[in-house]
């Protein structure tokens, strides 16, 4: 699978959620968990993974299930290397859309 992304960079892999996450400089866009894989997804490519049938990543939180925004990549995508190549980059750049948008956190506590 990591071989089939490097086109993009070197990618790299963390565990996480009882699996991994992919990133490719320092920007992760990809998880595996229970065997399958997800990518990140914003509104400018859900609607794919909407029309194929498949739907995001969840987990089971403290008072109700997760939805996370990545959603599991369709079978059909992963037997299409160069399909996948393009859906991959779609979620690298809806990653580092995600990525601009979160506000920088302000500093707390005084210096020293």
């Amino acid at each position: 699978m990591l071989g089939r992304l490097l086109p993009f960079g070197p990618v790299l892999s963390r565990s996480m959620f009882g699996g991994f996450g992919f990133y490719i400089d320092g920007i992760m866009f990809a998880l595996i968990a229970y065997d399958h894989i997800y990518f990140k997804v914003d509104d400018g490519n859900r609607q794919e993974y909407l029309d194929a049938g498949t739907g995001p990543f969840t987990y089971e939180g403290k008072k109700k299930p997760v939805l996370m925004s990545y959603f599991l990549v369709p079978p059909d995508v992963l037997d299409d290397p160069i399909e996948l190549a393009d859906w991959a980059g779609r979620a690298l750049e809806a990653a580092k859309r995600s990525k601009k948008e979160k506000p920088k956190g302000k500093r707390t506590g005084r210096r020293s």
